[in-house]
């Protein structure tokens, strides 16, 4: 029997601590089950990540899910089609670029078909760890000068030689997120996980009762203040307590199965 559209929920996942285990970077078994059995009951999928496309490929592969809501809600992709895609245009990709640098920071540029690093020395040591992590799990690392550097976001880092006043008055037209240590995440405004999750709801024509989600991180609050079902998973960021969320087991502990099962999903 086919499930009425009041019963149908829409159920949107974070991906890093929440999906995947930061420890170990693997989907736990009992994740993958849990979407299947979501899914066959006819509840609607999401991955609604921070994470351009091209670094959720291994998702697209593995988990069973209706769509990915990718960079903040820069880019959708429902069933392997790209319905929403909002690429920084050209003049202002290469004015950022400069701020960033004029402004005294660092950072990576994120699209749909890359991640681009800056070329040559930083003094930003977390920087050279992210670029070995990324070349060893993404083999990503582009320059920032070549021609198919398009990007649909930005995260930035900034220390006690950065001008961080000047450098956010100089991209007004941006939404950022403190995600702490001096990092930014930097999205066109407009874009946010909140306005992937409206996109959803209006093409399936569910009302916003029907939204579940679930995360870990402050790039999550877009999501917590837009729905009104909230999980957190056991290991999460402080700022999300204010949203009184059900609280979860970790990752590792199977927490994504455990809530969907105490909270009559499947």
């Amino acid at each position: 029997m086919m499930m009425s559209k009041q019963d149908k929920k829409v159920l949107f996942f974070d991906v890093d601590g929440t999906l995947v285990s930061e420890a170990k970077k693997d989907i736990p078994q009992s994740t993958v089950d849990a979407l299947i059995r979501a899914m066959d009951r006819g509840h609607l999928v999401f991955v609604n990540s921070g994470r351009p496309r091209c670094m959720l490929n291994f998702l697209e592969r593995l988990l069973p899910a209706d769509g990915f809501l990718c960079g903040c809600g820069t880019q959708i992709v429902v069933r392997g089609e790209s319905r929403f895609h909002r690429t920084i245009p050209a003049r202002r990709r290469e004015e950022i670029k400069r701020s960033i640098l004029d402004c005294g920071l660092d950072g990576w540029l994120e699209g749909e078909s890359g991640v681009w690093f800056r070329e040559g020395e930083t003094r930003m040591e977390q920087i050279l760890l992210l670029k070995d992590t990324m070349r060893q799990d993404y083999e990503l690392l582009l320059g920032w000068d070549r021609e198919d550097c398009i990007f649909d976001k930005f995260c930035v880092l900034a220390d006690e030689q950065s001008d961080r006043e000047r450098f956010f008055a100089s991209i007004s037209d941006m939404d950022s997120i403190d995600r702490g240590n001096g990092m930014y995440e930097c999205m066109p405004k407009g874009c946010s996980k909140a306005t992937a999750m409206d996109w959803v709801l209006k093409e399936y024509g569910l009302p916003l009762e029907n939204a579940y989600v679930f995360g870990d991180s402050t790039n999550d609050i877009p999501m917590f203040e837009f729905a009104p079902n909230r999980i957190a998973m056991g290991d999460h960021a402080p700022e999300l307590d204010q949203f009184r969320p059900f609280v979860t087991k970790t990752v590792e502990e199977g927490g994504v199965a455990w809530a969907m099962e105490q909270l009559g999903i499947i």
